[in-house]
């Protein structure tokens, strides 16, 4: 991913089976085409550079089976670390919490739901029948993205639609390059964690 020009689109593929999705930018530019290999026990997620599949950019493999306190390494096509995003264990129950890990194992970045009570309504509202089937355009979670001082660099929002499969990144401070890279990645893997929701 190279040249990001924000707000980025992340659409889901709703034709076929596999959990991916294409990031596009605000010129429709495809940067990434992000899929998670079926029947793994431990996510598993190739991010080629376009969905023809043919040039794998990074991967994203998980440190522990079915876990709370999961963390997601991110790799480059030679097996180089680049960092990591990790769940904060029983804090996301509430609310969604994930720390960003730098290359040097230091944490560098947070992510944070913004309003729990979305998540809570679109609980109790996606079980009833019928109405369970509008909660995509009721409930729409946003994602806050923070540095260490917990100012507010990159914010990920969910877009109204029935099926929940489009979300807009838009960068509200300015962020190295490198850095960039590893947030994006750390929102890649966000959703596909928690797309279900709302």
């Amino acid at each position: 991913m190279t040249d990001l020009n924000f707000p980025i689109k992340f659409d889901f593929n709703i034709s076929t089976l596999a959990n991916d999705f294409t990031a596009t930018d605000n010129q429709g530019k495809t940067l990434a085409y992000v899929r998670q290999k079926m029947f793994k026990l431990k996510e598993d997620i190739v991010i080629y550079q376009d969905a023809s599949k043919t040039k794998v950019n990074y991967t994203i493999k998980a440190d522990k089976w079915l876990d709370f306190s999961t963390s997601y390494s991110f790799k480059d096509p030679q097996g180089k670390e680049l960092g990591k995003v990790a769940r904060k264990g029983w804090a996301s129950l509430w609310k969604a919490n994930y720390d960003i890990i730098d290359q040097h194992q230091k944490p560098q970045y947070k992510i944070q739901e913004e309003n729990a009570w979305v998540k809570v309504m679109d609980g109790v509202l996606g079980e009833i029948p019928i109405l369970g089937f509008f909660t995509g355009y009721l409930f729409n979670p946003t994602y806050k993205v923070m540095d260490p001082q917990g100012k507010v660099v990159m914010r990920l929002k969910k877009e109204p639609s029935f099926f929940g499969r489009k979300f807009t990144v838009s960068k509200v401070e300015e962020t190295d390059a490198d850095d960039d890279h590893r947030l994006m990645l750390s929102l890649m893997m966000l959703v596909l964690l928690e797309r279900r929701r709302g």
